[in-house]
């Protein structure tokens, strides 16, 4: 075998070494898989047990609306790009640095029951997106709906929160994500 044939099959297969350990580390290593070829800076990529509703081309969740708001201003007011945090692979926007610390502070009062779905549909099997202006609040906890008709309905009928209840676990676990 000629010297250059020689080493054409030594760099050839050094380089076919170098892919496969690339390869090794990448599916060995989540946090490296996550992030390799992004840019730095941006937050890190969900993971399978994360289920919040996010808007699909912005990566907002409740579409940029203040989830504080909803119980303080009692309406659906959206939140400015200055005032952001980071919570379960999700940006959340706030109309205030006040309220994105009673969120940072307590971010389970003030996330949405089921996820940010339509509680409506979740009562009948179904994860619906939902429209962040149709919302109420039963009891201590925070609904999104998709129309005012679904929002009524569910207010109506005391029942349908028991069955969402009933259904939300099977229902999380078949959300794509």
């Amino acid at each position: 075998m000629k010297a250059g044939t020689w080493r054409r099959g030594i760099s050839t297969a050094a380089s076919a070494l170098a892919i496969a350990a690339a390869v090794i580390v990448a599916l060995t290593n989540p946090v490296a898989a996550d992030t390799a070829g992004l840019p730095s800076g941006l937050p890190k990529l969900p993971s399978l047990g994360e289920a919040m509703q996010r808007d699909s081309q912005s990566g907002l969740a409740l579409h940029g609306y203040d989830p504080v708001a909803y119980r303080i201003e009692k309406r659906a007011i959206a939140g400015h790009p200055a005032y952001e945090t980071i919570h379960n692979g999700a940006v959340w926007r706030f109309v205030s640095a006040a309220n994105r610390e009673a969120f940072r502070d307590a971010p389970d009062i003030y996330e949405p029951a089921f996820a940010g779905y339509d509680a409506s549909a979740v009562a009948e099997g179904r994860a619906v997106d939902t429209d962040p202006r149709q919302f109420a609040i039963v009891g201590s906890r925070l609904f999104l709906f998709r129309t005012q008709e679904n929002r009524r309905s569910f207010v109506d009928d005391s029942g349908l929160l028991k069955m969402a209840d009933t259904q939300w676990n099977d229902i999380s676990r078949s959300i794509a994500r």
